[in-house]
């Protein structure tokens, strides 16, 4: 093979390690390309041109990739007029160099190892430029001093690396993604044959979603005064004390129908959110607690409540204002810390997107924001629950039942979602509208309060899993608290 010609780099300080890279081994691929173009199925996956550290290789390698999409052959001779008037080309001795790179059949042999040992090498070089990039913010004070945001843009940007090393680029054969299928109904059988995800704590919603699987978004939504948060501190609480029993009863953590919980509250704070739950396991008013309306029975009750959770593998995050950005790198280091196995966001239009332009347009803003939450999913490979805000178009209805089409500022958070449930309670309505003790319809509206009380709905509007329709419920308000209705009222729903 002919010598390769190193294109001259800007002179480095006296001092100053060069960057890993083997130019020998870029140019033996290429040339291995060259000689046999069946070899681009095996590297064109994973290899791109920007790992390669010699801007020219990168460019004929861009341009072999280019061609052979094309079914196209690429060698010496057909890659030869892209690279007539390429300057950087003309340094390293012109077009003849494609044919020089050809010169040793011998690398064919040795092409798979010289892309894995290129790609090993870039990620180096990306790391390199992570670490250089967070040590010049740090020094830099000239700006507004910002350590915590550095450190979650650098999380992030290590994390972009080491995706990059994972991803394969990989198809599953059948039989892999048959074993898959086969754990998760294995899962189902042995709950009792209708849970094959992690538990939402309801029987009702368990039976009719499965649970809650990994990489799916559940939207959870509703207008102000439904519960929605309610629900997810439910759920949050009854995962995670699922997966504290399933280790006690020694079931290995991949086997448990609960998991450990990260809650990113972003409405209300960490001693709000912990009152709630207190309240609902004491059964002591939520209000009665925050005003301190309690006995010392009721106190002592209360503590010992506290007592049980302290080792709740429940996590709450609180901070404001959050970017996506921000609670993905977040979310991340909860995982590699703690090992959670579901997020919850409440709720998602308090995110903010990463748009720098305050007029950036919100509908876009929030179409990033679902689709980072469905990512976030899939990378982490856990169950993420975003509650959502409805739009007034609910109000405007006789029948205050929400629709798919009530989602608000975005069709994209219907479109990311793999289960949207709504919440719905009559008697949050009718409450609204009660009438005085004299007025005609007082006994009437006396009636369907006393009907509607306590109940309410978790309509399932989309689910990619199974079947869509109405879960009933109960809500205790006092607590703020859902459970599973016992009603004979409530006949099961006739199957189709």
């Amino acid at each position: 093979m002919a010598e390769i010609v190193r294109i001259a780099e800007p002179a480095q300080p006296a001092g100053t390690p060069s960057l890993p890279a083997n130019i020998e081994a870029e140019a033996g691929l290429l040339g291995a390309l060259m000689l046999d173009n069946r070899l681009v199925e095996d590297v064109g996956m994973k290899l791109k041109a920007d790992h390669f550290h010699e801007p020219v290789h990168a460019r004929i390698y861009d341009a072999i990739l280019k061609l052979t999409d094309k079914n196209m052959v690429a060698n010496p001779v057909t890659l030869r007029p892209m690279f007539e008037g390429d300057e950087a080309m003309k340094e390293v001795g012109g077009p003849s160099y494609l044919a020089s790179l050809t010169g040793s059949g011998a690398t064919l042999i040795a092409a798979r190892d010289f892309a894995k040992q290129i790609y090993d090498l870039a990620l180096l070089r990306a790391l390199i430029g992570v670490g250089r990039d967070l040590v010049e913010s740090a020094l830099d004070t000239s700006e507004e001093v910002a350590p915590l945001e550095q450190i979650e843009k650098a999380e992030t940007e290590l994390y972009k690396v080491a995706e990059q090393g994972g991803a394969e680029g990989k198809a599953q054969t059948f039989a892999e993604a048959t074993k898959e299928a086969l754990k998760t109904a294995e899962r189902a059988l042995n709950s009792g044959g209708h849970l094959s995800g992690v538990t939402t704590g309801l029987e009702g919603l368990n039976a009719k979603i499965g649970g809650l699987h990994k990489s799916d978004l559940v939207i959870v939504a509703g207008r102000p005064g439904m519960g929605k948060s309610a629900l997810a501190t439910n759920i949050a609480f009854a995962a995670a004390q699922r997966f504290m029993r399933d280790i006690e009863d020694g079931i290995e953590a991949e086997q448990s129908a609960g998991a450990a919980v990260a809650l990113f509250s972003l409405e209300m704070s960490a001693d709000q959110l912990a009152t709630r739950v207190l309240a609902e396991q004491s059964g002591i008013s939520s209000e009665s607690l925050r005003m301190g309306k309690i006995s010392k029975q009721e106190f002592r009750q209360l503590a010992r409540a506290a007592a049980d959770l302290e080792s709740l593998p429940f996590y709450i995050d609180d901070t404001p204002g959050l970017t996506i950005a921000a609670l993905r790198a977040r979310a991340r280091r909860l995982k590699r810390r703690n090992g959670i196995g579901m997020v919850i966001v409440d709720y998602l239009q308090l995110l903010q997107g990463t748009g720098r332009n305050g007029n950036d347009n919100r509908v876009n803003e929030i179409s990033e924001i679902s689709r980072g939450l469905k990512t976030l999913a899939k990378e982490l490979d856990v169950p993420v629950i975003g509650l959502s805000q409805l739009s007034r178009a609910v109000e405007q209805r006789e029948d205050k039942r929400p629709q798919l089409s009530d989602l608000r500022e975005s069709g994209s958070i219907e479109q990311d979602a793999d289960i949207v449930l709504f919440i719905y309670r009559e008697d949050y309505y009718l409450a609204a509208h009660q009438p005085t003790d004299d007025h005609p319809d007082f006994a009437e509206w006396q009636e369907k309060m006393e009907r509607a009380y306590g109940r309410a709905e978790v309509i399932v509007a989309k689910q990619r899993h199974g079947a869509t329709g109405k879960v009933r419920l109960r809500f205790d308000s006092r607590v703020t608290k859902f459970s599973d209705a016992v009603d004979e009222g409530f006949l099961p729903e006739a199957r189709g």
